[in-house]
Parts: C-alpha cells; sequence; structure tokens
C-alpha cells in the first residue's frame, strides 16, 4: 500500500509520482475537478512546492472571488456488475435500509479496518 508519497497541507492532499523521461518529481490535489499541479527535480523542495501550489490556488480563488474546492464531495458513481447491484438492494431493503445507506456502511467498515 503506497502511503509515503502522500502530502497532506490545509486539507488537501497529493499523491506524487516520478516521472522518469523528464526526472522530476511531480504531483497533482486530488478529489478537486480543478487542475492544481507542481513538479520539482529535487526531493528537498518537493513539500514546500505542494504548499506553495496548495497557497497559490487559494490565492487566485480570493483573487477571483471563487469559493475554493473542497475534496470529496461525498457524491460519485461507482460501477458494479447488476447482480451485485441487485442483491445489495435487496439486503438494503430486509435491513430497512437504503441503498446509499449500505453503500455508506460498506464503505466505512473498509476504510476501518484498512483492508
Amino acid at each position: 500500500m503506497a502511503k509515503n508519497n502522500i502530502l497532506e497541507y490545509k486539507g488537501y492532499h497529493a499523491r506524487v509520482e516520478f516521472d522518469a523521461d523528464d526526472l522530476v518529481l511531480r504531483g497533482r490535489i486530488e478529489g478537486i475537478t480543478d487542475f492544481v499541479d507542481f513538479e520539482c527535480d529535487d526531493v528537498h523542495d518537493l513539500e514546500r512546492e505542494f504548499h506553495q501550489a496548495v497557497d497559490d490556488y487559494l490565492a487566485f480563488c480570493r483573487e477571483v472571488g471563487k469559493e475554493p474546492e473542497k475534496e470529496y464531495k461525498g457524491t460519485f458513481n461507482v460501477r458494479i456488475s447488476p447482480e451485485l447491484h441487485k442483491k445489495l438492494a435487496v439486503v438494503a431493503l430486509q435491513n430497512g435500509d437504503t441503498l446509499n445507506g449500505s453503500v455508506e456502511k460498506a464503505i466505512q467498515k473498509y476504510v476501518s479496518t484498512g483492508a
């Protein structure tokens, strides 16, 4: 599990990857639709470049009067097989739950166990 290449700053996260063609480290803020990226060729500058990218994004949003996006708004589409969809809907119905409620419970269990 790759945890060592994730940076966090002011509630934003980025995954850093090595670009072997250009010999640079690259990252972008995850979980927002605005494109905010950064790169550097020295690992010691990586965190500073990420922080600068976040700060620049927040300053730009203030400048243009735009509300900065928050990561992961809580809505996403999931594609699963029709058979699994049906099984989940039936279990939700049997438990007096909604499909969304059942999915949320399953995801909560998954993330709490680290599986």
